[in-house]
C-alpha cells in the first residue's frame, strides 16, 4: 500500500491515489502512459513508428521499476541504474540513446501536465553516438537490381517497388504504406506522409512511372487474391506489402543478381541521394526530397561523395602517391 501522507495526497482526492495506483502497480494502463500517447499522437504528430518505438520504450522503463520502487520516487540514482542494466543486456549505444530519448520526452511531458514537480532525467546525457557514414550501392549494383526479367507478376511488382523507392528515396515504411492515389502517373509524381506526418510530393522518373503504370494496369488485380484493398504494393497473400515482405524480396534479388555487399531496404535511399549529389544535385533540394527537417542530417551525404572524390583521386591522379 501507499503511504499516502508521504506522497502528500490528499485523502479526499481519490483520482490523484488511483493514479499513482495505475502507474506502480500497471503500467500498461498507466493513466500518465495513456495520456503521453495521446500526446505523441495528436499534438506531436509522430509516425507510427516512432510512435510505437517510443511506447515500447515507455512500457519497458515502467516496468523495470514496477514492484521495485515508487515511481514518484526514481530519481537520477536510479535511471544510471536502468541504463546500466540497459548495457549489461548488450544492447548498443544508438538504442539506449533512442530509449533515453523517449523516457525524457516522458517525464517533460509530465512536467508540462504538472503531474510531477521534479524531472529525474533532466541532468542525464545520451551516449555520444559517432556519425556512421552510410552505405551506399554502386550505380552498377544498382542496375543489376533493377534489371529483373518480368515472367511473372510478381516480378513486375518487384520492377515497379524498386524503381520507384530507387526514382524517389522513400523510406521502406512510406513504400509499403502507399495507396493506389498516392501516385500520379499524368503528372509523374507520388505523395507520401513522411516523419510528423509531413506530406512531401516527389518527382518521378519514367523509368518508374512505366514500371508502375504496367504493374498497376495489368498485374496488380491478379495479386489481389479476392481481397478489396487500395494499397499500391501486394504480397503474394493479396494483402498490403510489408517491411519485412520488402527486405525478403530484395535480398533475394541481391543473391540472385550476385551483389556482395549486405544492404537494407534503406540502402536504396541512401544510393539515392547520393547518386543525386554525384551528378550535381544541391544539397537543399535533396533536403526536400528525403524529408529531413534538418540539412545537417542531408549533410551526411556530402561525406559519402569525398570519400569517393579522395578514392578515384588517390587511384588516377599521376602526383597522388
Amino acid at each position: 500500500m501507499f503511504d499516502i501522507i508521504k506522497l502528500g495526497v490528499n485523502m479526499d482526492n481519490q483520482d490523484e491515489v488511483i493514479e499513482i495506483v495505475d502507474i506502480v502497480d500497471d503500467s500498461k494502463s498507466s493513466k500518465f502512459q495513456k495520456d503521453f500517447k495521446s500526446y505523441l499522437q495528436i499534438d506531436k504528430k509522430y509516425s507510427q513508428n516512432t510512435y510505437d518505438s517510443y511506447d515500447k520504450d515507455i512500457k519497458d522503463y515502467l516496468t523495470y521499476f514496477k514492484n521495485k520502487k515508487d515511481f514518484y520516487k526514481i530519481n537520477e540514482k536510479d535511471i544510471f541504474e536502468y541504463i546500466t542494466n540497459l548495457k549489461k543486456n548488450k544492447l548498443n549505444d544508438r538504442s539506449i540513446a533512442r530509449k533515453i530519448t523517449a523516457i525524457r520526452s516522458f517525464y517533460k511531458f509530465l512536467m508540462i501536465e504538472k503531474k510531477i514537480e521534479n524531472n529525474p532525467i533532466e541532468l542525464i546525457e545520451s551516449p555520444k553516438i559517432g556519425k556512421h557514414l552510410p552505405k551506399v550501392l554502386s550505380k552498377e549494383d544498382i542496375e543489376k537490381l533493377l534489371d529483373i526479367k518480368l515472367n511473372s507478376d510478381f516480378d513486375y511488382r518487384n520492377k515497379a517497388m524498386l524503381e520507384l523507392i530507387y526514382a524517389s528515396g522513400l523510406r521502406v515504411s512510406e513504400l509499403v504504406n502507399l495507396k493506389i492515389n498516392d501516385v500520379d502517373l499524368f503528372n509523374a509524381s507520388v505523395r507520401t506522409m513522411g516523419k510528423g506526418s509531413k506530406e512531401r510530393i516527389i518527382p518521378l522518373g519514367n523509368y518508374a512511372i512505366q514500371a508502375i503504370s504496367v504493374y498497376l494496369n495489368e498485374h496488380r488485380t491478379s495479386l489481389l487474391k479476392g481481397y478489396f484493398t487500395d494499397a499500391l504494393f501486394l504480397n503474394n497473400h493479396g494483402q498490403k506489402m510489408t517491411r519485412q515482405g520488402f527486405f525478403q524480396i530484395i535480398k533475394k534479388i541481391a543473391k540472385e543478381k550476385n551483389i556482395k555487399m549486405s544492404f537494407s531496404p534503406h540502402t536504396l535511399r541512401h544510393s539515392f541521394a547520393t547518386h543525386l549529389l554525384d551528378y550535381g544535385a544541391d544539397l537543399r533540394s535533396i533536403q526536400e526530397l528525403l524529408g529531413h527537417s534538418d540539412i545537417s542530417t542531408t549533410q551526411i551525404y556530402t561525406h559519402v561523395s569525398r570519400d569517393k572524390l579522395k578514392k578515384n583521386y588517390d587511384e588516377f591522379h599521376p602526383h597522388s602517391k
